[in-house]
């Protein structure tokens, strides 16, 4: 190859540098230099089949494009499975929300219910606690003035009775004591 590469560099006319013109050298215009390549690949190439290579890199790319078309499907898959897990989740914490604001607004409510209901019993009690000691009192006072009363009437009666009249009431009551007996039997 270095001898082929060899024929063809002796053969080429180098310009000067600045120079300015027109190119008559067949070898350095284009067409020539793509002959040229072309032959070398030809030659050198043979054993190398171009449209094989092309179809290996065609089914390379192939291959690769179905594999990516497979990822993407998976992805566009799983997206749409987390997008529905998503919105069952959202709608469940939805719902223990407003059930959360119901149970709430339940508490609340039986617990001014309950707080309220004590709050009368407790009213209640008050009152009979009040009412009691008032009774207790009433009665106490009414214990000291029948008591006053009854001492003064021993006090009045001891002084105006003489023995006398304290015999006869005695024998009068000891005479009702009978007949109601008698009544009775």
């Amino acid at each position: 190859m270095k001898n082929v590469t060899d024929s063809f560099v002796s053969l080429i006319h180098w310009p000067f540098a600045g120079s300015f013109g027109f190119n008559t050298d067949i070898l350095a215009t284009n067409p020539i230099n793509l002959s040229v390549v072309i032959g070398v690949l030809i030659f050198f190439g043979k054993g190398v089949c171009v449209s094989d290579l092309l179809d290996n890199r065609k089914r390379r790319i192939l291959n690769s494009i179905r594999n990516s078309e497979e990822l993407q499907d998976g992805a566009v898959e799983r997206l749409e499975k987390a997008r529905a897990r998503l919105r069952k989740v959202e709608i469940e914490a939805d719902q223990f929300r407003v059930k959360g604001y119901s149970e709430i607004e339940r508490e609340k409510f039986n617990f001014i219910n309950s707080t309220s209901k004590t709050l009368d019993q407790l009213e209640n009690y008050k009152n009979e606690t009040i009412r009691f000691e008032q009774q207790r009192a009433i009665n106490q006072v009414r214990q000291r003035v029948f008591q006053q009363a009854l001492q003064g009437a021993l006090g009045t009666l001891n002084s105006c009775l003489n023995k006398e009249l304290h015999l006869r009431t005695i024998s009068t009551n000891i005479g009702m004591l009978g007949a109601m007996k008698e009544i009775i039997d």
